[in-house]
């Protein structure tokens, strides 16, 4: 079994946790001006990198809230945790790509 440090709560066994897709996916400013392709790539198109990438968890059976990860995908390793919001640790820092 492996742990998850929820910020509020502290290292919980994973099956607490649910995974919400990729972090920081920034909403349309005006999704009505937006093409059917254009919202189908807003909502369907994901990174999906090797390595370091920043994802959403919810802690489910906990505090019920929200938090920012960057997960190793090669090693499912959780690297860090932290709060909606802020960045990622400069030490885990995961590529951004195009």
């Amino acid at each position: 079994m492996q742990l998850i440090r929820c910020p509020w709560c502290g290292p919980r066994e994973e099956v607490e946790f649910h995974y919400g897709g990729q972090a920081d996916v920034a909403y349309p400013g005006n999704p009505a001006d937006l093409t059917d392709r254009q919202w189908a790539e807003f909502l369907f198109y994901r990174d999906n990198p090797k390595g370091p990438f920043a994802e959403r968890w919810n802690h489910t059976v906990g505090c019920r809230r929200w938090f920012n990860a960057v997960r190793d995908t090669r090693t499912y390793e959780f690297l860090a945790t932290y709060l909606v919001g802020e960045p990622p640790p400069a030490a885990v820092r995961p590529e951004v790509t195009g």
